[in-house]
């Protein structure tokens, strides 16, 4: 398959397809990217997010967002607070900030709470106060999706599409896809086979700093998660698999399953690796 690479969100992208991607399609694809990252960055003085952050009262998100935050208020719900899009400040507060400090500011910051400080109808968001909002346990897999309908309006319905973890795989032939161990990028964990659809992964390991300082939070603590280390959610979408993957580090797939349809496997720091009856590959430990 042809290939288009390029580096977008701080992060590399690669894109599989049944023919070159050039030209205005090429053009779109980026625009498509630069316009979520201009609504949704929290690294960006310029972006929607930010002025939020200063200021409060009534904003309109584009019109995808609806469907990112549906989704944020169904994870909301399913962990008990500890999946929020409101913990954008716990994420400054030890150090992940737009400048990168990688430096502690003081003890763990619980996220304001979504359900109390922000009303929301459709894609349009009311805060009470100033919030820092944070779409990291979703956005990047919502974003491959945007980006596989852009494909798709071109009428190209044969593609994988890669950002660094998270998947998109529409087509005709089943697409292997290694488990990358946490601990040791040369093995895998297991290995799963996606024909249509998408698998997200989330690891602990990702973005580490200080003393054992991650990016992936619980919004009601605002302390980095401990016990599991590595999650991989195979879902029909992206916005659903990267979301679950992060849903999967503080709540029991029983519980996820009264509300999506997925399957799983879960690393946790004691070595124990956990799967879905229904994964449609296997693991090797």
């Amino acid at each position: 398959m042809p290939s288009l690479a390029f580096t977008a969100i701080g992060t590399a992208w690669k894109i599989e397809t049944v023919r070159s991607i050039e030209g205005d399609l090429e053009a779109r694809i980026h625009a498509r990217i630069d316009d979520f990252d201009r609504a949704y960055s929290r690294f960006r003085t310029d972006s929607l997010v930010s002025k939020i952050a200063s200021t409060s009262g009534r904003h309109e998100f584009p019109d995808d967002a609806a469907a990112m935050f549906d989704l944020y208020d169904e994870l909301f719900a399913s962990t008990g607070g500890a999946v929020t899009p409101l913990v954008g400040r716990s994420l400054e507060q030890l150090g992940y900030d737009r400048d990168y400090s990688l430096v502690r500011h003081g003890d763990n910051l619980p996220a304001a709470d979504w359900m109390a400080e922000v009303s929301r109808t459709g894609n349009v968001v009311t805060t009470t106060t100033p919030v820092l909002i944070d779409v990291g346990a979703a956005g990047k897999g919502y974003l491959v999706d945007l980006v596989g309908e852009v494909l798709r309006s071109a009428v190209i319905d044969e593609f994988v599409i890669d950002a660094s973890g998270d998947l998109l795989v529409a087509g005709r032939q089943p697409r292997r896809v290694a488990l990358e161990h946490p601990l040791d990028p040369s093995l895998a964990v297991g290995v799963v086979e996606l024909q249509s659809g998408s698998i997200c992964a989330s690891g602990s390991n990702r973005r580490v700093w200080g003393e054992g300082s991650h990016h992936i939070i619980d919004g009601r603590t605002g302390e980095p998660t401990r016990d599991v280390i590595a999650t991989w959610a195979i879902a029909e979408t992206g916005l659903a698999a990267d979301g679950l993957a992060t849903a999967l580090f503080f709540t029991e797939p029983s519980v996820l399953a009264g509300a999506f349809a997925f399957s799983y496997v879960r690393v946790f720091a004691s070595g124990r690796v956990e799967h879905s009856a229904d994964l449609p590959g296997e693991v090797f430990s």
